[in-house]
């Protein structure tokens, strides 16, 4: 993997991002909880490093990522959801904020990362059952990361669940459970790949192209 990858130098997103940053006008959004901005490094560069390589191998085009909106889930730490699947009046409020944003602006992809984010993104796309954040062990969330590539849909906003973070020796971790991979960059790898797919697939309708 190049190194570029592993370098906060790579991506402008890690250097400028504080709780919101982008164009929310861009078909590709990051979701994040704002207890772990990290992600963007450690999660996101590695699998965008991947996405990018397949695009440019199959189209001989490549990504325009500085425009990507990324934005916190929720705006306050403190008003998370408990392991008693209690969610408080602010994040129902937040909740109803991004779905209107999310009417309005019709992104292609939603990313989230980790069991609180993917939850609170399932509650603006008003899913139901309301499972709370505990339902999500590393292999639920991996299912639905399955699911949702099967039922990709340009045609409408498609939310991508991604781990939150990846341990060293071979253990990947979201927010409270652990799932064995033969190594981190195997992730990165299929994850990026079967995003990337998506993306060669639809490439006429997602204006997200270097010109």
């Amino acid at each position: 993997m190049s190194s570029l990858v592993l370098n906060k130098n790579y991506s402008p997103l890690v250097d400028r991002w504080n709780t919101e940053s982008g164009d929310k006008s861009y078909p590709i959004w990051l979701l994040l909880n704002p207890k772990y901005p990290a992600v963007i490094y450690d999660i996101w560069n590695p699998i965008l490093y991947e996405i990018q390589d397949k695009v440019y191998r199959k189209l001989h085009a490549r990504i325009d990522t500085k425009n990507i909106y990324i934005k916190n889930a929720v705006s306050n730490i403190g008003i998370e959801p408990n392991r008693s699947n209690g969610w408080a009046e602010e994040v129902s409020k937040e909740i109803v904020m991004l779905r209107e944003s999310v009417l309005e602006h019709q992104p292609k992809i939603i990313i989230t990362f980790g069991t609180i984010t993917s939850e609170f993104v399932r509650r603006v796309f008003e899913k139901r059952p309301e499972i709370g954040p505990q339902y999500w062990s590393t292999t639920n969330l991996d299912h639905e990361f399955e699911r949702s590539i099967a039922n990709f849909d340009v045609n409408q906003t498609n939310m991508i669940p991604l781990l939150r973070r990846i341990m060293k020796k071979s253990k990947l971790i979201d927010d409270r459970n652990y799932f064995s991979w033969e190594d981190n960059e195997n992730y990165f790898r299929e994850v990026g790949t079967k995003i990337a797919e998506r993306i060669i697939e639809n490439r006429d309708s997602l204006k997200i192209w270097i010109e």
